[in-house]
Parts: structure tokens; sequence; C-alpha cells
């Protein structure tokens, strides 16, 4: 049985990295597939662990050079404090270190090599400052402290036979520092009017440093939102034990604990209210924005803030079981999937820093052939290895896709995969359940008719049966039942039933008081072979009314039937016309019959209605929209909407729904509100546009960065790049692209209409 673990990595300095540690964990017995992460520095690994275990897999990365650090959930609350705090805080002090001294360091550099590039007499700059020994001297450190990870990097890389970006930086400020210590030491045979470049390596170094500084501060930003869902978490709980009440760390509370809520107070942990009411600000974890009314018997969900009233509950879920630990392992494993459109990407970086380096060696000898001049020439190759920028590549997906899906948990929108993320903004046709997706799910009898008449006494007696057998089911129309016959003072007990079935899409039968009872659709009670007619008139102008219809017959006769309402959720017109208005088509899919789905259909003006659609139907429905050339999504709540969400193409579950059918999902609207449809389609589309812009601008960088760089404009204008300027732009190249996925953060719902 396959397994999967994700890894922390450490190390990697650039897309080509991911590439390699790819290669290496591919070629792992036992490792079935795995997507390692640049922008989210994260591995997943699907594996066997009959052949492999997460260590081995670990210590493989290490073998390659890289660090590795398995992120187990086992015990949540640590990894809890882990994520809180700010990532790579030692990583960027020692960036911000490196860019200190090697700062200070250039500009003394740059001072003494004002007259070699400008061509202001040598006289008016100290004679000191521009000695090569003492230039020497000042880069070395530069070179080989504060240059340190990039050697570090290329040597990894040469192991696994690969290069990587560390490689390029790593040869081109090697060239210039050693041309420039030939030309110090070993006068004889060179050309020292030319003068030196440590200069360059210097300043190269430092201001690429610079660059991985902001962009290490940067894509620190990127996961804000775990760390903000994280810090929601209470530290302690107030658990009543012996009837006193004992204040603990979070960490001891168990399952089964009865725990107290004060109002103000957030909640620890998940649990069902046992004694109080209050109202609960659950907008942090669902993004419902008005408080929700409880009472005994409702579920509470750990991290939400207690308004109003004091309460009891019963712990339910502690740990790595609560909703919020749940939602927080979604996210991570969102961020650190990849999207397809990536995919192209991590095809450039394959085969980019190899055709970099052969463009920068031809650049090197078309110069040095076509103007005789060492130096000219090593300079221009120089500035076409450092101005190549893989990372920019590495980083424009995956940094997009961190953002989105964090500002998607922001509003209860939890996307279970970067695949998702992307192909929500290609959907053309949503189709939509209607019983607690488009209507509230709380269905209510309100009409009752029996064959004999409404005496009491029939009435009752029908009820107890109705109420006796529905009391098996689980269904929202048999829960209302239930409700109903409780309200009129019918005793409801399970006892005396036999042979309890219920036919999916048709209704449930029994043997109850030793008859034989049918609860559920005319359709099946036709196949059946039960009469109908006799109050087939009730039944036609109940479902004009929009009322669904369920049918009551004993030992094969028609005894009675009940009208059932359902009202539409107050957003379901709103949020149907701004899908239409997205060009989006609605269907609607239900298994109620005919009459009442229209009726329902046009009051939240859905022109197209697939009704009496048994649930093992429902994925044969979305099989023919897809049939038809439709990118299709399906919003459900149910069981039986489980399989038509796992066959859609997106599968958006309603998070007030059943667990079946948010496992199938790929994206889970937790607050239940319809609006959420909107804003996942709308994020998408978002996302899926900054990445675009990211891909744009790390391509359109490279395609003309790298041409300048080996002097393309030379014959026209006379420009040649320094180095130092094409080691500005890489530097930069990547932080801009970190930064245009940052305006992610500013996305609103109904802020992007496409």
């Amino acid at each position: 049985m396959t397994q999967t673990v994700t890894l922390k990595l450490d190390g990697m300095s650039c897309a080509a990295c991911a590439n390699s540690i790819e290669k290496v964990l591919k070629n792992l017995a036992g490792v079935e597939d795995c997507s390692v992460n640049f922008g989210a520095e994260q591995a997943t690994v699907h594996y066997n662990p009959e052949q492999i275990q997460p260590k081995a897999v670990a210590a493989s990365i290490d073998a390659a050079g890289f660090g590795a650090e398995i992120l187990d959930d086992q015990d949540w609350y640590k990894l809890s404090d882990n994520l809180t705090q700010s990532p790579s805080s030692t990583t960027s002090q020692q960036l911000r270190l490196k860019v200190l001294i090697g700062g200070i360091i250039s500009v003394l550099l740059m001072v003494g090599s004002l007259p070699m590039m400008t061509g202001i007499p040598m006289a008016w700059i100290p004679a000191w400052a521009h000695h090569p020994i003492l230039q020497f001297i000042l880069t070395v450190p530069v070179q080989f402290w504060c240059g340190y990870s990039f050697y570090g990097g290329a040597l990894k890389a040469l192991k696994q036979r690969t290069a990587t970006m560390d490689t390029l930086i790593a040869l081109g400020t090697s060239a210039a520092f050693f041309y420039s210590l030939v030309v110090t030491f070993i006068p004889a045979g060179t050309d020292q009017d030319l003068g030196v470049y440590y200069e360059t390596s210097a300043v190269v170094i430092t201001l690429i440093l610079l660059g991985r500084w902001f962009e290490d501060r940067a894509k620190g930003q990127t996961s804000t939102a775990i760390r903000q869902l994280m810090g929601l978490q209470a530290k302690t709980a107030r658990v009543i034990q012996d009837g006193q009440v004992v204040e603990i760390e979070i960490a001891s509370v168990q399952p089964g604990d009865t725990v107290l809520v004060r109002p103000g107070e957030k909640i620890p942990v998940d649990g069902e209210i046992i004694e109080g009411q209050s109202t609960v600000d659950e907008a942090m974890v669902t993004g419902e924005s008005q408080p929700v009314q409880k009472q005994p018997g409702d579920l509470v969900i750990g991290a939400t803030l207690n308004k109003t009233g004091s309460f009891q509950f019963r712990a339910t879920h502690v740990g790595k079981e609560t909703v919020l630990a749940q939602i927080v392992k979604l996210v991570q494993e969102a961020q650190g999937s990849k999207a397809p459109i990536q995919r192209l990407a991590d095809q450039v970086t394959g085969w980019f820093v190899p055709a970099v380096i052969t463009i920068a060696v031809l650049t090197f000898i078309v110069w040095l052939l076509t103007t005789q001049t060492l130096s000219l020439a090593l300079i221009t190759a120089v500035g076409v290895l450092i101005i190549a920028c893989p990372c920019a590549l590495g980083l424009a997906t995956p940094t997009s896709v961190m953002v989105g899906t964090g500002k998607g948990a922001e509003h209860g929108i939890l996307i279970k995969g970067a695949e998702s993320l992307e192909l929500a903004h290609k959907i053309q046709t949503i189709v939509l359940d209607k019983t607690g997706t488009l209507t509230e799910g709380k269905p209510t009898v309100t009409d009752f008719m029996a064959v004999k008449g409404t005496s009491h006494g029939n009435e009752l007696h029908l009820l107890q049966l109705a109420s006796i057998i529905e009391s098996h089911s689980e269904h929202p129309l048999a829960e209302a039942v239930v409700r109903y016959a409780q309200a009129q003072g019918v005793d409801v007990s399970l006892s005396d039933t036999q042979n309890f079935a219920a036919i999916a899409g048709q209704g449930v039968q029994a043997q109850v008081q030793g008859r034989q009872v049918y609860i559920g659709t005319q359709r099946w009670f036709q196949t059946l072979k039960i009469k109908t007619d006799a109050l087939q008139t009730y039944a036609h102008q109940w479902e004009i009314q929009s009322k669904t219809v369920i049918w009551l017959a004993v030992d094969h006769q028609l005894e009675a039937i009940m009208g059932i309402a359902d009202a539409l959720k107050p957003t379901s017109i709103e949020v149907v016309q701004t899908l239409k208005q997205m060009g989006l088509e609605v269907v609607m899919l239900t298994g109620d019959n005919q009459r009442t789905a229209g009726a329902i259909a046009a009051q939240a003006h859905i022109e197209q209605v697939k009704a009496e659609v048994r649930p093992d139907q429902k994925a044969a429905a979305i099989q023919q929209l897809q049939a038809n050339g439709h990118i299709v999504a399906m919003v459900g709540d149910g069981i039986n909407d489980a399989p038509a969400l796992a066959q859609a193409d997106v599968g958006m579950a309603i998070g007030t729904g059943t667990d079946v059918a948010i496992a199938a999902s790929d994206i889970t609207l937790i607050s239940g509100d319809l609006q959420s449809i909107v804003t996942a389609i709308q994020l998408s589309r978002a996302t899926m546009g900054n990445i675009r812009q990211n891909l744009f601008f790390a391509f359109i960088y490279n395609i003309i960065g790298i041409p300048v760089a080996a002097g393309i404009l030379y014959p026209f204008w006379g420009l040649l790049l320094n180095p130092m300027i094409a080691g500005a732009a890489m530097a930069f190249s990547s932080v801009s692209v970190v930064t245009n996925a940052l305006r992610l953060r500013r996305f609103q719902p109904g802020s992007f209409r496409q």
C-alpha cells in the first residue's frame, strides 16, 4: 500500500537543484512518485513501505548534498509551535551579515576601480585604493566566505553530474577573480593596461546575496496564511475534573474531557456542546462573517471565538485530528504540490544551465577571435554566466500557488492541490446539487395527507410507523419525518424493526410491528406495483409549490403522503446570477422529481435541470457533460454526491456536508456559503493570471538579458553590459517574481472578475 511523506528541504539555490533532488528520489527503489517544490522547499514522496522507509529517503537527499527533515505530524503541538515561528530566521541573519560585509568591501573596490571603469585620471584616486594587491586582499573574504554557498552548491551539482545556478555564479565570479589574480602576481605575458576585475567578482557576489536576502524575506511571507492559522490556536483549556475547573495545557486535553468556555475565550479543541448556549465567531476558520448560534448538540470548532454566553462541551477531536490541524495539513500539501503549468518551467530549467554555459563559451571564443583581447572576451562571457537566472523560472509558479492556496484558506476555501487550483479557472459548466447545496439542507414536513382521511388517531399511527423506520436512516428527509413525528407527540422507538433496507435514491423499507412498510419516491412505488392514484392530485399541487413529496405504504397499500419543504439558501439566487455573468453554464442535478426540481430551479433562475437522477447515475450525468467537451465542476454535500464529485474535473464539497463528500472533492468550501464557489473560481483566475505574469517576466528576462550580456547590441550602439549590472539584474529578477506573487495577498472576493 502506497504511503506519503513530506520532507522539509534545505540547501536548494534554484529550480535546477529541485530537479536534481527529484532525479535522486526517482532512482530509489520503492519510491513510486515524488514532487520537489523549490518555492515551498518541500518534497512530497509516495513510497512503498515494504521497500523503503522515510529515513532512507531523507538520507538519500542528505547524501546528495542537501538537507532533509521529515515533517511528522504525530506531535501536532510541537509541529504547530515550529510553524508559528518565522521561517529562515538564521539563514536571513547570515545573509544580512554577508551582504553588509560584502557591501562595504565592494564600495572600497569600486572606488579603486573608477579610473578603469570611467576613464577618470588615476591621480584623482588615492594610490592605495587601486593597488592590485590590496584589492586582492579585500576580495578574498568576499569570494570565498560570502561566496562559499555558491561553491558548495556547484560541488553538489557536480557530484550529481548536473549544473545549477550556483555553477553559473561560481564559474563567472571565479573567472573574473582568477584572471585578476594572474594579472596581479604574474604580470609577464599579460596586458597590464586592462587592469584587474576584483570589483566585478565582489560586487556580483554581494548583489546576488542581496537578492537572495530579499527573496528569502519575501518567500517567508508566502507562508503567512499557515502561521496566521496556527496563531489562532488556544494555549490552554479549562477542563472540569471531579467537579472542579482546572486550567491545563491544550496538549493535555483528551477526547471525552468536559471543557468550559467563557465569553470572549477561544474554543481550545473540537467538540459537542452539552450544556449552555452562545454565539461563536467562526470567521477565522470557515470565512463565515456572521457569528453562529450554538446550543446543546451543536458542534464547535477549535480556535474559533466564543462571543456571548458560557457553555460546556465534550471534546471529540484533539491534536492533529482537529479541524484546524486538518486545514493546516491540506494547505501545506497544496502549497507543496506542483501545478501542471510548472512542467514547462521544469523542462526549461533541465537544460537551461548547460545551455547558458555553452553560450558563454561561444561568446568568449567569438569576442577573442574578433577583438584579440582576452580580458574583453572574458568579461562578456562572465556577463552571460551572471545574468542568466533559472531561479525566476523556478519561483514563477510555486510562489503564486503558495499565496493563492493560503489566501483561499483565509476565506474558508481548502484547495487540495495546485492542479485543482489551476483547473478551476478553466471551468465551463458548474453542476449544483439541490439539497444542502442550493437549499438549506434542513427540510421540514409542511403537509400530511392520509388516504383514509386525516383523523388524529390514524395520522399518529402512520406517523409512528414512518418515524420508526426513518429513525434508522441518516437522510435529511428522514430526519425531517422524525422531527415532525416527535413534534406531534409520537413515541419513536427503534424496537420491533426487522429487515431494514435503504435503496439509494428510492427510499427505505422494513418490517415494523409485523407489517411491511415502504417510504420513498413515487417512481419507486410504481416499480413496486403500489398504486398512487388516490393522492396524485395533492402530490401534484405540492410539487408545483417546490415541495418534495414522499409516499408511505403499508403491506403494499398506499396510506399517506408528506410534503417536505427545503428553502433556498439566501445567497443561492445571487450566486447563480454571478456564475452566469462569469460566463459559466449552470446546471442543477437532483434525485428529486421533475416538477419539484423545476420549481426550485425556477426560483434560483437555473434553466438546465437534470432531475430524478439516482446517486449511481450522477457520475454518469457528469460524464455526459464532459463528453460534450465541457470542463465540469460539481458542487455537492452528501454521500450520494461523492461519485459525481470524484468524476468531475473539479469537485467542490460543501464543508458542512459529509466526510465522504469532502474526501472525494478537490476543493472544500468550509462554511457552506455558496458565495465561496464564486470566490474559489475568482481566486483560481487571479492566481493563474499571476503565474502567467511571472512566467512572462522570467522568460522575457532571460531571452533579452543573455543576448545583451553576450554583446549583441555592441555592433549597433557600442553597448557592452558590465558584469556588475548583469549581477544586479539577475539578483532582482527572482525578487521581482516573488514580489509579484505577493500581490495576490491583496485578493478580495469580488475584486477579480474575468
